[in-house]
C-alpha cells in the first residue's frame, strides 16, 4: 500500500507532502491544477519512463519519495532479494532528477537503478485509464490474466515441466545426431586408424627402450672385441687364476707369519668378489651383445614404425596408446550412435505426448475461464450503460511454448452486429475506462493483494447513473485494499473514503499547484463546485449532501 507521497520541486509542485490511506482514495480539481503532476511525480520515482523534463524551473534538482508498507508476502519483496537490497515492513523510494536531466535512484537507501524500480513498480502500483498500455490493453499479458482467473498456477506448471522435458529431448537428439554425423564423416579415417594402431599396439615407453636397444646393437662388433679380452684377463687365466694363486700361497704361510698376514689375506678374498661380480657383469653384456642380425632388423622395423604414427596422428610416440583409445571410444560411439538416437526418439514421442496431454487440458481450462470471464464482464457492463456492448476472450492456437499452445486475447465490439477488435482499437475514451473497470471488477484482482491501483479519470465521458456506477465498483475494489482516482465525477468523489483537492495558486509571480486533504464540509463545498462550476449554489450544496449521504 502507498502510505505516503513527498514531491519537491517537480514541475509547478515546490513541496507536497501526502499521507494515503487505505479504501478509496478520490483527487478532483480543476482541469490543469496539476493532478497529472502527480501521477508523473510517483511514475517518475517508479523509474516509469515519462516526461524528459521534470524539475521546478529555478530549481536546481527534483525529488519525489514514496513510502510503501509491504506485507509479509508481499511480491516486493522477492524483487529486493533478487536485487540484493534489504527487505522490511516499510520500502523507502527515492529518486532524484538534477536540472541537467541526471537521474539517480534509492530503495531502502541503496542506490538502484531505473530497471530495478520499474520491477518493483510492478508489484507495487496498477495504473488503469485511456494510457494504460502495460496492463489490461497490452495482449501481451492477458493469458497470465486468463490464468490467474482460471486459477491454472499448478496445470501451468505441469504443462512447463513437460515443454522443458520436451525441450531436453529434443536437444538430446539434436546433439547425437550431431556428433553422429560428425563421426560418419570421418568413419573410413576412424576404422583404418584404429585398426593399425591396434595391430602395431604401441606401448608407453616402448620407443626410448627400442631405440636404447637398436644403438646397443648397432655398437656392439664395435666394443664386443674389448669387451671380449676384458673378460679373459679378468678369467681363471687372467687375474682370477693369480689372485687364486696368491691366496693359496697366503694360506699355506699364514699359520707361521704370526697373524701378520690375516688382514691382507681377508682383503685379498673381498678382492676376490668383486672381481667375480665384475666378471659376471661383463659375461652378462657379453651376452647381450650376442644377437641375431635379424634381431637389429625388427627392432628399427617396429622403431620406424611407431615413429612414422606418431608423425601421422602428430602426437608424442607415447601418445599413440591414449589415442589408440580415443579413437576406439569415438568409433564405439557411432556404432553405439543409431541406438542412442533411437532412445532419444523415444524420449521426444513420450514428452510430446506429455505435453499434448498437459496442454490440451490448459486449453480446456482457458476456454471455461474465457466463457466465464466474458459472462461476468457482460454483467459489469450493463450498470454501465455498456449493455449492448460484447466482450470476448479469444482463445486462440499459437505456436506451443512452455506456456503451451495458447494465445489469449481480449477483443471488444461496441456495438451488435460490429466486428470485435483489440481494446484499445475499438473503445472510445469513455468506452474504454468503462471496459477497463468491468474487466477489473470481474477479475476479482483486489488491492488487498498489495497492490495500489490507480485509476486517471476512468470515469471520463460518463455522468449521472453511469457516474455512479463506476463510483461504486471503484468503492467495491478498495475494500480491504487501496485505490487511487483522478476523477472529475462528483458521484464518483462521493464515495471516496478519503478526498484530496487538487488547485493552483500563484506566489511571487510562479504558478504553484498545492494538494489539500478536505474533512466533510470541504468535501461538500468541492462536489458543490465540480456540480455547478465557480458559482456554488444551495442547490448544488443540497445535491453535494445527498450524494455524500448516499
Amino acid at each position: 500500500m502507498l502510505r505516503a507521497l513527498e514531491i519537491r520541486d517537480m514541475l509547478i509542485i515546490d513541496r507536497l507532502d501526502l499521507d494515503f490511506q487505505p479504501g478509496l482514495n478520490v483527487l478532483t480539481g480543476e482541469t490543469g491544477a496539476g493532478k497529472s503532476i502527480l501521477l508523473d511525480s510517483l511514475g517518475f520515482v517508479l523509474g516509469w519512463r515519462g516526461r524528459a523534463e521534470l524539475v521546478r524551473a529555478g530549481a536546481e534538482q527534483g525529488e519525489v519519495v514514496a513510502v510503501f508498507d509491504l506485507a509479509p508476502d508481499h511480491a516486493a519483496r522477492g524483487v529486493l532479494e533478487e536485487a540484493g537490497l534489504p527487505a522490511g515492513d516499510e520500502l523507502i523510494l527515492r529518486r532524484v532528477n538534477t536540472a541537467d536531466g541526471r537521474k539517480t535512484g534509492w530503495a531502502n537507501d541503496r542506490r538502484v537503478s531505473g530497471d530495478v524500480l520499474r520491477r518493483l513498480s510492478d508489484t507495487l502500483v496498477e495504473l488503469h485509464g485511456q494510457h494504460d498500455d502495460k496492463g489490461l490493453l497490452d495482449p501481451k499479458g492477458h493469458r497470465a490474466i486468463l490464468d490467474d482467473y482460471a486459477v491454472a498456477g499448478d496445470l501451468q506448471a505441469e504443462v512447463r515441466d513437460a515443454w522443458r522435458a520436451l525441450a531436453t529431448a529434443r536437444k538430446g537428439l539434436a546433439d547425437a545426431q550431431k556428433a553422429m554425423d560428425a563421426v560418419r564423416a570421418e568413419e573410413g579415417f576412424l576404422r583404418h586408424s584404429v585398426a593399425e594402431l591396434e595391430t602395431l599396439a604401441p606401448e608407453e615407453g616402448e620407443e626410448e627402450a627400442l631405440d636404447s636397444q637398436r644403438r646397443m646393437m648397432q655398437a656392439a662388433e664395435k666394443i664386443r672385441e674389448d669387451i671380449v679380452q676384458a673378460s679373459a684377463a679378468l678369467g681363471y687365466e687372467g687375474a682370477e687364476g693369480a689372485m687364486s694363486s696368491a691366496l693359496r700361497w697366503l694360506d699355506g704361510a699364514a699359520d707361521k707369519a704370526s697373524g701378520r698376514l690375516d688382514a691382507p689375506i681377508e682383503a685379498l678374498a673381498r678382492a676376490m668378489a668383486e672381481l667375480d661380480e665384475a666378471a659376471r657383469g661383463v659375461a652378462e653384456c657379453l651376452d647381450a651383445l650376442d644377437f641375431n642380425p635379424a634381431e637389429l632388423e625388427a627392432c628399427e622395423e617396429r622403431l620406424f614404425a611407431i615413429r612414422g604414427l606418431a608423425r601421422k596422428h602428430q602426437v608424442m610416440s607415447d601418445e599413440l596408446p591414449g589415442l589408440a583409445a580415443s579413437l576406439s571410444e569415438r568409433l564405439e560411439a557411432l556404432d553405439a550412435g543409431e541406438a542412442r538416437l533411437g532412445e532419444w526418439t523415444k524420449s521426444i514421442r513420450e514428452a510430446e505426448a506429455r505435453f499434448d496431454d498437459a496442454s490440451g487440458r490448459l486449453t480446456a481450462l482457458r476456454r471455461d475461464a474465457a466463457r466465464r470471464l466474458d459472462t461476468a464482464v457482460a454483467a459489469e457492463l450493463e450498470p454501465l450503460k455498456m449493455g449492448r456492448a460484447v466482450f470476448e476472450t479469444e482463445v486462440a492456437e499459437a505456436t506451443p511454448g512452455p506456456e503451451g499452445r495458447d494465445a489469449v486475447t481480449f477483443r471488444v465490439a461496441t456495438n451488435p452486429g460490429a466486428p470485435a477488435g483489440a481494446l484499445n482499437r475499438i473503445a472510445s475514451g469513455g468506452e474504454l475506462s468503462r471496459f477497463l473497470l468491468a474487466l477489473k471488477v470481474a477479475l476479482h484482482v483486489q488491492a488487498g493483494q498489495g497492490v495500489t491501483m490507480i485509476f486517471d479519470e476512468i470515469d471520463r465521458g460518463v455522468g449521472g447513473a453511469t457516474a455512479d456506477a463506476v463510483g461504486r465498483r471503484l468503492k467495491a475494489l478498495a475494500e480491504d485494499g487501496q485505490v487511487l482516482v483522478v476523477t472529475h465525477s462528483p458521484q464518483v468523489a462521493a464515495l471516496g473514503a478519503h478526498h484530496w483537492r487538487v488547485a493552483k495558486r500563484v506566489e511571487d509571480g510562479m504558478t504553484l499547484s498545492e494538494v489539500v486533504a478536505l474533512d466533510a464540509g470541504a468535501r461538500e463545498t468541492e462536489l458543490a463546485r465540480m456540480l455547478s462550476g465557480d458559482t456554488v449554489t444551495d442547490a448544488a450544496r443540497a445535491a453535494a449532501r445527498s450524494l455524500l449521504a448516499g
